[in-house]
């Protein structure tokens, strides 16, 4: 199949002529995972110190309204690379260990855009897209259509999410490392009767489940899913952000004679939350808290790496998570035990799986060192737009019918004096219920078509509460949606609602 770039590339080029800026910096994308509000120094917390992503924060623009799409992991991947509502698109919900790609390979992307304007493209991390055609990746095979399909020149990825199987690196549309003499299987089914699971053999677990996680256990946890072979492609959970910080190294030195987009995606809060033994037991909250220490430090190492050589005033950083926060994620890691005061989602209701402002709502940085100024910003901004504003930095028009609902908010990026935010933001959850946010200036409108809410508060377990279908919040007055205001404000509730549906069922809102 023709890609998409190819057209665009001719056209960016005499577009790029005209347009473009006189500098256009390196771009490294770093996006979190279950990373809340709260979770940082910077936004707040007071349980635990995040120097290198306070110093990010200082050096650049902190956003008090920064916010992810999509409160879970593959519909907030799905939009940033695509700058178009993954509800729009069936079958973009949390991708299974067995999914294939859910981009199709004709669709324009974030990285489509950067290669058009020049750059060298790499994504490096978490990918959890899915792999491969409508069959599936091919395990033992070529794992494609993947990331090269869409506009990454480099890849070295987690396939799924850690705590679901299989546990190997997939690199050149490859599984790393793996031996031909011993295939890889991965299912929905147990293989055999007498296959280990966290289920048969729960005694000998080194972190318990709670809920969900009792497939095929390595490294002594027990995953979602099944999986046979594959034994010395499996890699030890501890050691996944050592081998992306050393993968990221090698991949900004060979690349930093030319313009390069790095899109650096975190596991480490994620469940199994694993860190490694270096940073076990270096908070106060447990396995979570040391996650986020080992994330700290993974920004650190990349802020370092750019130092090292001479790119920090070269290249602009964007610091970001894919969804809110959650405490027990599937394993009894004693997140919620050892919470004590830290508030993960900051003042914000809800988390993981919710449309209420802690699902979406996130810490968001940005720094271009010498060119955005230090500052604290109330601008509206999302992952979903990364791709509008990014090519405007870039000089790369995009086509109408491309990024349909990324929004061009550069300056409000860069932090320029009276540059302004979104006007409005739809929020979803993992999409298969129907719920969604509906910010438009201060209001917010809640629409949960399930009637169900989840994760309210820090529950011991994602237990969903019955909600009224529409609620209606001032998030200037009320930034932790506790006042439901839609029976007072009846016309405000109904111009909403409109709106919301209106924009629905448009395909689009990107004009």
């Amino acid at each position: 199949m023709q890609r998409f770039v190819i057209l665009l590339s001719s056209f960016a080029i005499l577009h790029a002529a005209f347009s473009a800026p006189a500098e256009r910096p390196n771009v490294i994308v770093i996006m979190a995972d279950d990373l809340g509000y709260g979770d940082l120094s910077c936004y707040g917390a007071t349980a635990l110190s995040t120097p290198n992503m306070d110093r990010l924060a200082a050096e650049g623009a902190r956003f008090t309204q920064g916010y992810c799409s999509a409160s879970t992991c593959t519909p907030t991947r799905y939009s940033l690379l695509t700058g178009t509502y993954a509800f729009r698109n069936k079958g973009t919900g949390i991708a299974g260990p067995n999914s294939p790609l859910i981009i199709p390979e004709d669709t324009l992307t974030l990285p489509d855009v950067m290669k058009s304007a020049g750059y060298e493209t790499a994504v490096i991390g978490k990918w959890h897209l899915g792999l491969g055609g409508a069959a599936g990746p091919q395990w033992n095979g070529e794992l494609k259509p993947g990331p090269s399909e869409l506009g990454f020149d480099d890849h070295f990825i987690l396939p799924t999410t850690n705590d679901r199987v299989p546990q190997v690196f997939v690199e050149a549309a490859h599984v790393l490392n793996l031996d031909a003499k011993d295939p890889l299987w991965v299912g929905d089914k147990q293989p055999s009767p007498d296959h280990p699971t966290g289920i048969s053999q729960r005694t000998t677990l080194k972190m318990n489940w709670s809920h969900g996680h009792n497939g095929t256990i390595h490294n002594g946890i027990s995953r979602i899913g099944f999986y046979t072979g594959g034994q010395a492609a499996r890699f030890r959970d501890e050691d996944l952000a050592d081998k992306w910080m050393e993968k990221s190294r090698e991949w900004i030195e060979a690349k930093r004679e030319k313009p390069f987009f790095l899109f650096f995606a975190s596991h480490d809060l994620h469940v199994p939350r694993i860190p490694h033994e270096r940073f076990q037991g270096k908070s106060k909250l447990g396995f979570r808290g040391d996650s986020i220490l080992q994330l700290d430090w993974c920004v650190g190492e990349l802020m370092q790496m750019l130092d090292k050589t001479g790119l920090t005033e070269k290249t602009l950083i964007i610091l970001c998570s894919d969804n809110g926060p959650v405490m027990d994620d599937g394993y009894q890691d004693q997140a919620l035990e050892k919470l004590g005061e830290h508030r993960a989602g900051g003042p914000f209701r809800g988390g993981k799986y919710s449309v209420y402002e802690g699902g979406t709502r996130t810490p968001f940085i940005t720094r271009w060192k010498g060119k955005i100024q230090p500052c604290v910003s109330e601008q509206v901004v999302c992952t979903i737009d990364l791709s509008s504003s990014l090519a405007a930095l870039t000089g790369v028009a995009l086509p109408a019918s491309a990024c349909l609902d990324s929004t061009d908010v550069l300056d409000a990026l860069l932090a320029k004096p009276e540059a302004k935010g979104r006007e409005h933001l739809i929020q979803q959850d993992n999409g298969t219920a129907g719920n969604f946010g509906y910010r438009s200036g201060k209001w917010k409108l809640l629409r949960h078509d399930s009637g169900v809410a989840q994760n309210l508060v820090v529950e011991k377990r994602l237990v969903g509460s019955k909600v009224p279908h529409f609620q209606l919040f001032d998030l200037t007055a009320d930034p932790a949606e506790k006042n439901d205001l839609s029976a007072e404000q009846p016309v405000i509730t109904q111009r909403l609602k409109d709106e919301l549906e209106q924009r629905i069922k448009a395909g689009r809102t990107r004009n």
